[in-house]
């Protein structure tokens, strides 16, 4: 609260990630009063400006994952200082695999005021329009371009029962997939790319379906994927999976290919069938 007591506020405004025109009328009139608007990229935002003819003036600062850190003192300080301060980033939600969070977390823990002005989100747009299950969700933002990691987060998805979205490049989703379909290839998936531009599209089926489609074409836009969580099974005795390991290992398997291979067929956690592979292999062959 300023000495006229004002009190200050960081507003999080949501802003589309492709029509204009879902750019809602309290996010416009927070683009209008706000003293200051922080943004990923002001080129980026001061396109938006102009097209709903809102100057920005000197308001536009830079908040973007290099700085945010930085520049969170610096929100603290005008909204303590009772100004009415807007983050956007350059598309959806701020904060939702985008930067945002770190700065709303340093507000809150100010003991400031943090609000939101809802709209458009790329992860909504998708599960909605996925055919999926919407019931219980989980986002992952953007997978690692890292495979060792990846692979570590396959196997997490093995026994994930919800829905799961992520984001992925162009450039990169036709492999994902890929990857994807040789470990689910029956699992269901919807692939939205463009989402509410002119040339919105959401392919849909399964991940083998999708991945032969995807290797005969080009992937142009952000791509959001929704994928079927893991069917409910009923738990596998430990008998069961000791059994399945030795069959492995009697086939000539090393115990790490053992391990691979009985994971992924029972639909049970690596690190699970590791240690049951280490408790029994005092007795059993190991390569």
């Amino acid at each position: 609260m300023d000495e006229k007591g004002t009190v200050g506020e960081l507003v999080l405004v949501a802003t589309p990630i492709g029509n204009l025109g879902d750019l809602s009328a309290r996010a416009l009139d927070l683009f209008r009063r706000a003293d200051v608007i922080y943004c990923e990229d002001t080129r980026h935002s001061r396109t938006l400006f102009s097209a709903n003819d809102i100057p920005s003036g000197g308001r536009l600062q830079a908040l973007h994952e290099h700085n945010e850190v930085a520049q969170s003192a610096h929100v603290i300080a005008r909204v303590a200082s009772g100004e009415l301060v807007v983050l956007i980033s350059d598309a959806g939600t701020p904060g939702i695999s985008d930067p945002g969070s770190r700065v709303a977390a340093a507000v809150i823990e100010a003991g400031l005021r943090v609000t939101t002005a809802p709209g458009p989100s790329a992860v909504i747009a998708a599960l909605s329009l996925s055919g999926l299950s919407t019931d219980r969700f989980v986002m992952e933002g953007f997978l690692s371009r890292k495979a060792g990691e990846r692979a570590l987060r396959y196997e997490e998805w093995a026994s994930e029962e919800r829905t799961i979205v992520f984001y992925e490049s162009p450039q990169r989703v036709a492999s994902v997939v890929e990857e994807l379909a040789t470990l689910f290839p029956t699992r269901r998936v919807a692939l939205a790319r463009e989402l509410t531009k002119l040339h919105e599209e959401v392919m849909r089926g399964t991940l083998s379906e999708v991945s032969g489609e995807l290797s005969r074409r080009d992937v142009i836009g952000e791509v959001v994927v929704v994928l079927e969580g893991a069917t409910r099974v009923a738990p596998v005795g430990d008998d069961v999976v000791v059994a399945a390991l030795v069959e492995q290992w009697g086939d000539g398997a090393t115990t790490r290919d053992a391990v691979d291979y009985v994971s992924r067929t029972l639909g049970l956690a690596r690190r699970d069938v590791y240690q049951l592979a280490l408790a029994s292999r005092k007795d059993r062959p190991t390569k």
